[in-house]
């Protein structure tokens, strides 16, 4: 298992633009690979049904996703200082695989965008690592030895990587230090990872 599963829900896009710079920082260390997969929204409506698969971007996660994975980068919008629906709807689902352990001793890492510079990001990172801890996952921040932590102006904590959006539909570009911080969590759970499996 050389993969690293990058697991994120986006509504308008500033999640997916993070989650392929983690996967390019996956993809830097020597014999991992990233992949790329998200999870389809939730709808008041019972009776609406999501295709079988995406009309764009990575497929949908299923649990198999997370079994075969050898660690983890989990994403997704700040909604109100908590992760977006969809992402902790999937997450609810994994009951089998805590009964089974398979996720104990894994690196994980969270990651989230957010419309304004004060919008939870911070709140979002933490409630994304409690069902983590619960299935006994090594969790993975960002040091300040990570210079651009401390040069950002816009996205960036040590709990995870982070990005401000701005309020809109349309996503904006990561800074240059939001890329950067994406691009190191991805490289540390890689190399964590690796470290792990000696």
């Amino acid at each position: 298992m050389n993969e690293i599963l990058v697991l994120y829900y986006s509504r308008h896009g500033s999640v997916a633009q993070m989650a392929r710079a983690m996967a390019h920082g996956v993809e830097s260390v020597s014999g991992m690979t990233a992949r790329l997969r998200t999870v389809p929204p939730v709808s008041a409506d019972a009776d609406e049904r999501a295709p079988a698969i995406p009309d764009e971007g990575p497929p949908y996660a299923v649990l198999d996703d997370l079994r075969e994975c050898s660690g983890l980068l989990l994403g997704s919008p700040t909604r109100f200082g908590n992760m977006a629906a969809p992402l902790k709807h999937f997450l609810d689902g994994t009951s089998a695989l805590w009964l089974s352990g398979v996720l104990a001793g894994k690196p994980a890492a969270v990651f989230t965008s957010t419309g304004t510079l004060h919008g939870g990001q911070e709140s979002t990172l933490l409630s994304m690592m409690l069902p983590l801890l619960h299935h006994g996952m090594l969790l993975v921040g960002l040091p300040y030895t990570e210079s651009a932590l401390s040069e950002t102006r816009s996205g960036g904590t040590p709990y995870g990587a982070s990005h401000h959006a701005g309020v809109g539909t349309r996503p904006t570009p990561l800074t240059r230090e939001e890329r950067t911080l994406c691009e190191a969590l991805g490289r540390r759970v890689a190399l964590t990872a690796q470290r792990l499996a000696r």
